[in-house]
C-alpha cells in the first residue's frame, strides 16, 4: 500500500458513471466516511447519475442527511454533451464553472476510481497536489496524471475499489455496505407504482451493449411463469428501451407491468422488490446494494469481477461464454444457451428462501 502518512482532511472522488460503477464505488467511499467522519468528501459525476448520491430536490452541498448521506458535495458534469459541442461558448462556460466549483473547495487529495483518460484529466485539472489512481487503470494513459499509482487487490471490483480507498487512508479499513440516498418524493411515487398487496419481482431486460442482451421473448416467458405463481412482474426499462420493453410485454402476454422511472424512483422501487432478474447492468448492482436477492444472467462479462456483491444470488453463466471487454454487437453464444426454464427455476429457489 503506497498511500499518505496522514489521511487528507478533504477528498474529491472522481467516478463519473455509469450507475453500476457508481454503486460499486460507494462501499469504498462509505469505508472512508466511517473511518474519518469529519473528512470533507466531494464526488464528481455525470448529471444523469446524480440521484445515486443525492435526492433530486435536495441540496448538492452542505450538511449531510438521508437525502445526501454519503458525501458533503456533489459536483455535476455532462461530458457527453460537452464532447458533442466542444467549441461552443456554453460548453466552455460549463466546464470552467465546474472546475471553479471544485477548486474553490480546495480538496487536499483526489482519487480517480474510474481509471479512464477523461476521469484522470478531470482529477488533475482539479488542482490538487495529490491524485490517487490505479496502477493498471482501464485506460493506461490515465496513469500519467496520478501522483500515487496504487496496485489494487481483490477479484471483485468492489474489493478493488476498497483497496484503493485503503491507500488513501494509509491503513486497512473495515468493509462497509453501499450507502444510497432516501428521496421522500421518489418513495411516494414508488408506492403508487406497485400494489402493496402483491409481492413483485423486478425484471430488467436492458443491457449496456448487445452481447450482454438476453432475448426479450425469454424475459417474457419468465414474467409469464412468475405471474402464474401469483407474483407481479414489473418490467423496468430506461431511455431508448421502449421497444425492448414492448417486446417483453408481448411475449409475457400482458403479464408484466411496464415501468420507466428516474434513478431516485428506481432506488425506491427496488427497495420494495422481492427479487430482481436481469443481466450485468446498473439496476442489478443497485438491487444487490439494497440487499434484494438477484438472479443474474451473465454472458461476456466476468461475474467474479462484476457479479452481484454481498447478497443472496444465483448467477447463470454458460461455459460457452468467454470474458470479453470490447463492446461488440454480436450476441454472446453462451448467453443464448441460458433457457427461460433455468431462470424461472433460479427465481423460485430464491423466492422460497427467507427475505433478504
Amino acid at each position: 500500500m503506497s498511500g499518505l502518512v496522514v489521511p487528507p482532511e478533504s477528498l474529491l472522488v472522481v467516478r463519473l458513471g455509469a450507475m453500476g460503477d457508481v454503486i460499486h464505488t460507494t462501499p469504498a467511499v462509505a469505508a472512508l466516511r466511517s473511518a474519518f467522519p469529519a473528512m470533507q468528501i466531494g464526488w464528481i459525476l455525470e448529471q444523469r447519475w446524480a440521484e445515486s448520491l443525492c435526492a433530486k430536490y435536495a441540496l448538492r452541498s452542505g450538511a449531510r442527511d438521508c437525502s445526501r448521506p454519503l458525501v458533503d458535495s456533489v459536483h455535476i458534469v455532462d461530458t457527453k454533451r460537452w464532447r458533442r459541442s466542444p467549441l461552443l461558448a456554453q460548453t466552455r462556460t460549463a466546464v470552467l464553472a465546474v472546475l471553479r466549483e471544485v477548486r474553490e473547495n480546495g480538496y487536499q487529495a483526489i482519487v480517480d476510481f474510474q481509471g479512464a483518460l477523461k476521469s484522470a484529466v478531470i482529477a488533475r485539472l482539479a488542482h490538487s497536489k495529490t491524485v490517487f489512481g490505479m496502477k493498471n487503470p482501464r485506460e493506461q494513459p490515465a496513469q500519467i496524471f496520478y501522483t500515487h499509482a496504487i496496485r489494487i487487490a481483490g477479484a471483485h471490483v468492489v474489493d478493488q475499489y476498497h483497496s484503493l480507498a485503503e491507500a488513501v487512508a494509509g491503513r486497512s479499513l473495515p468493509k462497509c455496505a453501499a450507502v444510497l440516498p432516501h428521496d421522500e418524493r421518489a418513495e411516494a411515487a414508488a408506492e403508487k407504482l406497485v400494489s402493496q398487496e402483491k409481492l413483485f419481482v423486478l425484471i430488467n431486460p436492458g443491457a449496456g451493449w448487445a452481447a450482454k442482451q438476453w432475448p426479450a421473448e425469454r424475459y417474457g416467458e419468465v414474467a409469464k411463469a412468475l405471474a402464474r405463481d401469483g407474483l407481479q412482474p414489473c418490467i423496468h426499462f430506461g431511455p431508448g428501451e421502449e421497444k425492448l420493453a414492448e417486446d417483453v410485454m408481448n411475449a409475457s402476454t400482458g403479464a408484466g407491468l411496464p415501468i420507466s422511472c428516474s434513478v431516485g424512483e428506481l432506488i425506491a422501487l427496488t427497495r420494495r422488490a422481492r427479487l430482481f432478474i436481469g443481466g450485468d447492468t446498473g439496476p442489478l448492482h443497485l438491487a444487490a446494494a439494497l440487499q434484494v436477492p438477484v438472479v443474474a444472467i451473465f454472458g461476456p462479462t466476468d461475474p467474479a469481477r462484476n457479479g452481484p456483491y454481498g447478497v443472496r444470488n444465483i448467477v447463470l453463466r454458460n461455459p460457452a461464454s468467454r470474458t470479453l471487454l470490447s463492446h461488440v454487437s454480436t450476441p454472446d453464444p453462451g448467453l443464448l444457451k441460458i433457457t427461460p426454464e433455468e431462470v424461472i427455476a433460479a427465481a423460485r429457489r430464491l423466492l422460497e428462501g427467507p427475505p433478504a
